[in-house]
């Protein structure tokens, strides 16, 4: 994995190449022989660089698989053990030792960067710096939650160690991540020069602290600062977790215990909470959805090759339209026409675009003629213009012959090659094509709210999308950064049909007289990011209304929504877009309006606590038995598939590893019992499905 040279400079390069990786993933191994490497060159080389023999993949991270084939938690503390006596060796190296970061440098890649005595990265949008472990129930435990405050400071280290995000070049360099930033082209030199600087002790000053910074770093060894910043994110983890996911606060625990009683101690939390964590379901959980993720982001769902894509339509300027076409010519790389119906629409989509290009601008993500670059791929129009497009997607109101006229209009100006893709969120796709000439090339393409934001993207088959043309909407969405899911057409496809259960539960539970905090809450504690009630004010109660008035005449009675979302309706509560719903929006603080409960003619008994599993069952279970169903019906490929839709699309609580992985981890006899209890308190909508019968009894798996 590492080949040494000795340049005539004296400078040893030390080069990773993981065999048979396109990444370098390393494996535990690398510790051993890292040190083994550096021992060879003490003495015949005057200066260390380390760098990646894969262009764009410095160290991707450690090889996961490793830690999940242990069988104890003393075989984790171990390998963790290995590590961070092979990284403390490379921090007193006598040598001084340069990493030259071209590409991904993540987890246990950025902490062997930590240990180096500096850091060069490339300016590429290749290169990315991160310790992404928490969003795998993880820890950084080579001794990254040790050596980033003392590199970067209290708050700056505690942003990246509790988000697990990912920062380029450019960003790493403002807070002191890396030490210089440079052209792909010139990095090994520039790092090789920066070695025998150092090593001749004539290397370039460090750079003057800006005050913000310094004082950060400052307030390291501050106890009474100190103990404010952590005390305060742990509340903020405690609060945001509600105790679903343990790795956060086992981060702070290791960052705590390193700054108060020294590097050694927090060495040892970091190791011991790997060995914990490393077992546990949630970590297990999270890792199968990171690598069901991944197999999805190269999966083109169908046996077919993806044609070319050149030029894309958007047809709509809303807050879809805009979103995805600074998805397709910032993400994909692609020109868009957007088309609106004036002129005042159409400017305001352009200018909504422009606006999230200057963001990033502001940011640090983009110099303004990067900005300008892509922005010229963007034209706007109020005319059919679409002929060179090779796909055209429709972004306009769920307004079934509207969005037929336009596909009329596409397929009249559009040579037969072109793809009409609809982002239709609950019409039958097959509905839309009724009227169409080419049928095999109607296709949907789901996209979520904010399109620029969400990271599914759901690609809906009619039993005449040509998988070609499949092949063709995947491929795009990937480009665009989507994970990319194939589901059957149908009212509602995937996300949408599971939505509406879970939502029409929260409205149920309104009438009955349970409060909106009390819905929401319950909501959260099971680990969703918001709660229903907020979900139908976001959506729009008058569409939440009517998305379930057509699932309940696709899918029966158990899709009937109750009348008190009508009774909210005719109040004129619509939710956020009309400043009147669950909540009121006149003020800056969320608060629930308390008149709702008049429009809903239901009287509150706040002395009455509520059972919260009984409520946490009737949310939960009517969206996990929803995608049984759908699973069974083949409108989900696979219980991946499903899992990550309801994970990535709607916020499922990703610690539970998606609803088909959740019924794996319960059992289907222990869902079955549950569902069979609500049944026979609340009636016929909670009658399990046959499927789930069917497993209760031979103990089938969704996932083997």
């Amino acid at each position: 994995m590492l080949t040494t040279q000795i340049r005539p400079d004296g400078v040893a390069l030390l080069r990773i190449d993981v065999p048979a990786k396109s990444q370098n993933v390393v494996p535990p191994s690398i510790a051993v022989e890292l040190e083994g490497a550096l021992r060879a060159v003490a003495s015949d080389a005057r200066a260390v660089v380390l760098a990646s023999a894969k262009p764009g993949s410095w160290i991707a991270g450690a090889d996961l698989d490793a830690f999940r084939n242990c069988e104890s938690e003393e075989e984790v503390v171990t390998l963790c053990r290995q590590a961070q006596n092979a990284l403390n060796m490379l921090e007193k190296f006598e040598l001084p030792v340069v990493a030259a970061i071209d590409g991904m440098c993540l987890g246990g890649g950025l902490e062997v960067a930590l240990a180096c005595h500096a850091r060069i990265a490339a300016d590429s949008p290749l290169t990315r710096l991160a310790l992404p472990e928490v969003q795998l129930g993880l820890i950084p435990a080579a001794g990254g939650t040790q050596r980033l405050p003392e590199l970067v400071g209290l708050e700056a280290s505690l942003d990246l160690l509790l988000s697990g995000r990912r920062v380029d070049g450019r960003e790493a360099l403002q807070m002191e991540l890396v030490d210089e930033v440079v052209p792909p082209s010139i990095l090994v030199e520039v790092a090789c020069k920066r070695a025998l600087q150092r090593a001749s002790g004539s290397g370039p000053r460090n750079r003057s602290l800006a005050e913000p910074r310094r004082l950060q770093k400052l307030a390291l060894s501050n106890p009474v600062s100190r103990s404010i910043a952590l005390n305060q994110a742990q509340r903020s983890m405690e609060k945001k977790t509600r105790g679903n996911q343990p790795a956060p606060l086992a981060i702070l625990k290791a960052v705590r215990t390193g700054l108060e009683k020294g590097r050694s101690a927090g060495l040892d939390v970091e190791a011991k909470a790997m060995g914990e964590l490393a077992l546990s379901d949630v970590s297990h959980r999270l890792i199968d959805l990171f690598f069901a993720g991944r197999e999805l982001r190269h999966a083109s769902g169908v046996d077919a090759s993806a044609l070319p894509v050149r030029r894309v339509g958007v047809l709509g300027a809303g807050l879809m339209g805009r979103g995805i076409s600074y998805i397709t010519i910032e993400q994909a790389g692609l020109p868009v026409r957007l088309k609106d119906r004036d002129d005042s629409a159409l400017t305001s989509g352009l200018r909504a675009v422009h606006r999230m290009l200057a963001a990033r601008v502001e940011r640090g993500k983009l110099g303004e003629r990067e900005m300008e670059r892509i922005a010229f791929r963007m034209t706007g129009t109020t005319e059919d213009r679409f002929a060179g497009c090779d796909v055209v997607i429709e972004a306009v109101f769920e307004e079934l012959e509207l969005k037929q006229q336009l596909l009329a209009a596409v397929e009249a100006e559009t040579p037969d090659t072109t793809i009409f893709a609809t982002n239709t969120s609950s019409l039958p796709v097959a509905r839309i094509a009724e009227g169409a000439r080419r049928k095999d090339r109607v296709v949907g393409m789901h996209y979520f709210s904010p399109a620029e934001k969400m990271p599914l993207l759901e690609v809906v088959r009619t039993p005449e999308t040509s998988a070609e043309t499949i092949a063709t909407a995947v491929a795009l969405g990937q480009r665009q950064g989507k994970t990319v899911i194939v589901v059957k057409d149908g009212v509602g496809f995937y996300t949408s049909r599971i939505l509406v259960p879970y939502l029409n539960e929260a409205a149920w539970m309104l009438s009955e007289g349970v409060s909106v905090e009390a819905i929401d809450e319950t909501a959260k504690d099971l680990g969703f990011p918001v709660g229903p009630c907020t979900l139908l004010d976001e959506v729009g109660i008058d569409v939440a209304a009517k998305v379930a008035r057509i699932a309940e005449s696709a899918y029966g009675t158990r899709m009937h929504p109750p009348g008190s979302l009508d009774r909210l309706i005719q109040d004129g509560r619509t939710g956020r877009k009309g400043e009147k719903g669950f909540y009121s929006y006149g003020s800056k603080r969320k608060v629930v309006d308390d008149s709702v409960y008049d429009a809903l003619g239901v009287r509150l008994d706040r002395k009455t606590k509520m059972d919260a599993r009984i409520l946490q069952d009737r949310l939960l279970l009517m969206m996990v038995q929803e995608a049984i169903r759908c699973f069974d019906e083949g409108v989900v490929a696979s219980a991946r598939d499903a899992d990550v839709g309801a994970v990535f699309g709607l916020g499922f609580p990703a610690h539970l590893g998606g609803p088909l992985r959740w019924v794996d981890g319960i059992g289907p006899a222990e869902l079955l019992s549950r569902m069979r209890a609500l049944q026979d308190r609340y009636g016929g909508r909670f009658t399990p499905s046959d499927r789930l019968e069917a497993m209760a009894r031979s103990g089938e798996r969704f996932h083997g």
